[in-house]
């Protein structure tokens, strides 16, 4: 079995601190996609926006103290339409604010069309050591429904030239698609994994608010597979990762032993993370309580405020200690190392509920893990919005 990249350091199961940097621009937009993305159909003067990210970062260093970086994200959007050089203006940043450790985790998200992946090489070389690949499915019609500028031999080149290139590699595929039978996704699902290095993030197609799909769906111009079908390419997709090497670590997450992306892993275990960029959010811990800060989604709107203020901050709320439990919980039990008891209870201030605990657990939906940790159990994680929702009371 192929272990993690000896050139990270390992995970010490620590929740650590993140840095992520949103760029918030596309190619075009997905018709799924409700992230904050947006098109120009000019070039967009990346030299001003590399000086308003650093701008944000002296103010997000101000809010966080000195903190080691155990990890950074550049997510969007499509960074991989960042040069190299705007990447690793970034990354000199980061490490000018905060201490970056070498061998830590540095992904970059990236369209596998050949025009960016020709830039693969220099990402590399500023410093990012983890590629995540837009993939999304594996049949060029699932592509075109999908709104992605890349067919499936674009996806397999890129594929390809990231697992020479980069230490570290995943790709993301969306499955539940309208007509999707189980039979083809585990076709589907099978050739990703004869692909992939360490690591995969398959997402259910879900239909959210304020895409063109919604208002398609809505008028029924397409039919997503129902509960009971989306339960059995749940399961499916569960069975046949965890009997390659490739379990699941979070609901839609999966990765060989040690090659868990430690950043997400910051996200679950409810650490601290400085957000920087147009509509990136943040946790920074102030004491008892922990900052949740949130900056302008518009991309021209952020940049401004940043030239004008210092920042493009447009929320910054404390949480207290019960909000804060809540939040660990919503995290913690996405993951399948579950939730800790005790900072639970610490935040929370008392236990579990013994009789909603025992409700679920007699119905097999949560397991405990000795006295230290709670979790879902494969069933409770089809219903896993219900299962937090009753703890949390």
């Amino acid at each position: 079995m192929q272990e993690a990249s000896p050139l990270l350091l390992p995970d010490t199961g620590e929740p650590g601190f993140g840095v992520y940097v949103h760029w918030p621009f596309c190619a075009a937009k997905c018709p799924y996609c409700d992230f904050n993305s947006h098109v120009r159909h000019q070039p967009v003067d990346q030299p001003r926006f590399v000086s308003a990210f650093l701008r944000e970062m002296e103010e997000m260093r101000q809010l966080s103290g000195p903190k080691t970086v155990t990890s950074i994200f550049l997510g969007g959007g499509t960074p991989s339409l960042m040069d190299p050089a705007t990447v690793g203006a970034i990354l000199e940043g980061i490490a000018r604010q905060w201490h970056v450790p070498d061998g830590i985790e540095i992904t970059m998200e990236a369209n596998p069309s050949s025009v960016e992946a020709t830039r693969f090489r220099g990402y590399r070389s500023a410093g990012v050591n983890r590629a995540s690949l837009g993939v999304q499915a594996l049949n060029d019609p699932d592509l075109k429904f999908l709104g992605r500028l890349h067919d499936v031999e674009d996806a397999l080149k890129a594929i390809r030239l990231a697992r020479e290139i980069f230490p570290r590699m995943s790709f993301d595929l969306i499955y539940a698609r309208p007509h999707q039978t189980v039979e083809a996704w585990e076709k589907e699902l099978r050739l990703a994994i004869s692909y992939a290095v360490d690591h995969l993030s398959l997402y259910q197609l879900t239909i959210e608010e304020g895409t063109a799909f919604y208002g398609l769906h809505k008028a029924g111009k397409f039919i997503v597979p129902d509960e009971e079908q989306s339960a059995l390419l749940y399961e499916a997709t569960q069975e046949i990762t965890a009997s390659e090497g490739l379990p699941a670590y979070e609901v839609s997450n999966h990765a060989r032993p040690g090659a868990e992306s430690r950043h997400n892993l910051t996200y679950w275990r409810y650490g601290d993370y400085a957000g920087i960029g147009p509509g990136a959010h943040g946790r920074l811990t102030r004491g008892r309580d922990k900052l949740a800060t949130a900056t302008e989604r518009n991309p021209e709107g952020w940049l401004a405020a940043v030239e004008r203020d210092g920042h493009g901050m447009v929320e910054r709320e404390l949480l207290g200690l019960d909000e804060q439990a809540d939040e660990l919980l919503l995290m913690g039990l996405r993951l399948r190392e579950g939730v800790d008891l005790a900072r639970w209870q610490q935040l929370s201030g008392r236990d579990p509920d013994p009789l909603r605990e025992q409700a679920l657990l007699e119905h097999g939906f949560i397991e405990r893990l000795g006295n230290s940790r709670l979790r879902c159990t494969p069933k409770g994680m089809l219903i896993l919005d219900a299962v937090v929702a009753d703890l949390a009371c």
